[in-house]
């Protein structure tokens, strides 16, 4: 089954349950955001904070960090403000910050709105690389001029484009590439003011809570989640299914959904969560819990490995592509992740030394932390969940080619890549 689906409970809100009156597929224009409570005044905006924070309601883009933190930090940096909606998809297997910009562009509008009052910003930006979703939001923009001022700012599309120091710089005029930390946008961000970069579905959960005081603890529980898999060698990942759920639900409820059932292992997270093998099923979509299984959760992207997909050859393709998405300014990144992705390649084609094991569980330990964005954790998380879930086949590996990893070092990340729904 692909396409949009809500697993919320009866009655609760959600970001892809449509205005009464939305056209399937269409983009949502200002009378239905209107009609469900969109755009309301805001009068106390320390309120709303605090409603944020007592929700708990944590930034979508990956991380996973406090929103209420993030916000206060801006908030009571010295200096105008300014806040940016990132809604830059650099994972190849997540579609939803793509959805809600081409068909919910109010509500995320809305969020931008309402991190505007609360942190007291004068300016703001919607940051992005998709064609549609650049077309709804200046659409909603026409319909309804915004408070204060909002640039739309393009950039193309890179895996390491949507990281927020990247965001700041493309949107100073520079190119899209991470910047060494201290400071952080939030002390130093566009034109050297403190700045919110929020992802597109943490905005449109600050709107949506606005809306539903009453259900603020549902609204910041719930997640978006991309689900794809069985590309196989086929070159793509195949259709995507982009489902709202509560936390916690298990994994194994959304494989069904989505016909990935049968599937072996999931990649977490985008590329960032890693491989999980035996017992997959039992794995809960939520932080901590993931994070205490050696995952992440990440940006929210599930993908499924069915029998005839090899872990092997999909932590091949992995690393090569993050190899080279690499913004080849961290000496430590270029060489780290180009020596993950040789490895693995001569895993994959049965060409390993005896000690290639050895050399991949060393450098998942000794890598991360170093670069200068979450890139290179990545590829180092990739290579230590395939050793810690699938020892035996990177072992048969060493011994023997595997049909499935025939050609496995794409760098495109077409595996990967699913279509917006």
């Amino acid at each position: 089954m692909t396409g949009v689906f809500s697993l919320l409970p009866e009655g609760r809100p959600g970001l892809l349950v449509p205005a009464p009156g939305a056209a399937p597929g269409g983009s949502e224009d200002l009378a239905r955001y209107l009609s469900v409570g969109g755009y309301a005044p805001l009068p106390a905006p320390d309120r709303l904070l605090d409603r944020i924070a007592e929700a708990g309601l944590r930034g979508r883009g990956g991380a996973g960090f406090p929103a209420a933190v993030k916000l206060r930090a801006v908030r009571d940096a010295p200096g105008g403000a300014v806040v940016v909606a990132n809604g830059e998809e650099g994972e190849p297997g997540s579609v939803k910050d793509r959805w809600l910009l081409r068909h919910r562009p109010h509500v995320v509008l809305d969020g931008l709105r309402l991190a505007a009052a609360m942190t007291g910003a004068g300016r703001g930006c919607v940051y992005l690389s998709d064609t549609p979703a650049e077309r709804a939001v200046r659409q909603a923009l026409a319909e309804r001029p915004p408070e204060l001022p909002v640039d739309v700012v393009r950039t193309e599309h890179a895996y390491v484009a949507g990281e927020e120091t990247a965001v700041v710089r493309r949107i100073d005029g520079g190119p899209a590439l991470p910047t060494a930390k201290p400071p952080r946008p939030f002390e130093s961000g566009v034109g050297g003011a403190p700045t919110l970069v929020a992802n597109v579905e943490t905005l449109a959960r600050i709107a949506l809570l606005h809306a539903r005081p009453d259900a603020a603890g549902a609204v910041a529980g719930s997640h978006l989640v991309t689900l794809s898999g069985g590309g196989g060698r086929s070159g793509t990942g195949g259709a995507a299914t982009l489902v709202e759920v509560p936390a916690g639900t298990h994994l194994k409820v959304l494989a069904d959904l989505c016909r990935h059932g049968r599937s072996e292992a999931v990649l977490l997270g985008g590329l960032f969560g890693g491989l999980h093998g035996a017992g997959w099923t039992d794995l809960q979509l939520d932080h901590d819990r993931l994070r205490a299984a050696g995952g992440a959760l990440g940006c929210g992207a599930l993908h499924f490995l069915h029998p005839e997909d090899c872990p092997v050859s999909v932590a091949t393709e992995a690393t090569a592509y993050l190899a080279a998405q690499s913004a080849r300014q961290c000496g430590v990144c270029v060489s780290g992740t180009g020596a993950l992705a040789r490895t693995l390649t001569a895993v994959a084609h049965g060409e390993a030394d005896d000690d290639a094991a050895d050399k991949l569980r060393r450098w998942s330990g000794q890598l991360p932390g170093r670069g200068a964005c979450g890139l290179l954790d990545a590829a180092a998380r990739i290579a230590a969940t395939l050793l810690a879930h699938f020892p035996d086949r990177v072992d048969a590996h060493r011994r023997a080619a595997c049909p499935a990893c025939a050609g496995a070092t794409p760098e495109d990340g077409r595996r990967f890549a699913v279509p917006v729904p």
